[in-house]
């Protein structure tokens, strides 16, 4: 019974992230799409997600914030990626390449290096369970 509570709740969770995260792809950072979703088992209120980021050549997303409770690793899938976290050099990755950002970091620069070609990456959360939203908009 307590088992099934749980895995309820997670999947309640999982809906109002998802559905937080959709309000936000329908706007400004329609580029983002979340892949995967699972609380850890063995890390009370804490969850892995996954989020994909899809650059259209020239494209790039506003800069923006993650939760306080969230640390991410992000990997480029395909193509290059400038970023820019906090008050960082402004740094092109490539394909296979990665970064991390810890919380409470300003992500002030994100986009894809090419005029002419597509970009992807792979930005995966630790985040507490019971966070909404992924993405917040941010402005200097």
């Amino acid at each position: 019974m307590i088992r099934s509570i749980l895995y309820s709740t997670a999947a309640l969770a999982a809906f109002i992230a998802t559905a937080a995260l959709a309000d936000n792809t329908a706007s400004a950072f329609k580029n983002v799409k979340l892949v995967y979703d699972q609380p850890l088992p063995n890390v009370s209120g804490k969850s892995m997600r996954g989020v994909l980021v899809e650059y259209e050549p020239g494209g790039n997303s506003p800069a923006h914030l993650h939760p306080k409770s969230a640390f991410i690793y992000a990997t480029v899938l395909e193509g290059a990626i400038k970023s820019q976290v906090n008050d960082g050099p402004v740094v092109t990755y490539r394909a296979g390449e990665s970064w991390s950002e810890y919380p409470g970091d300003r992500h002030r620069v994100s986009q894809n290096a090419s005029a002419t070609d597509p970009a992807r990456l792979l930005a995966v959360f630790i985040v507490d369970t019971d966070e909404t939203e992924l993405v917040l908009p941010y402005e200097e």
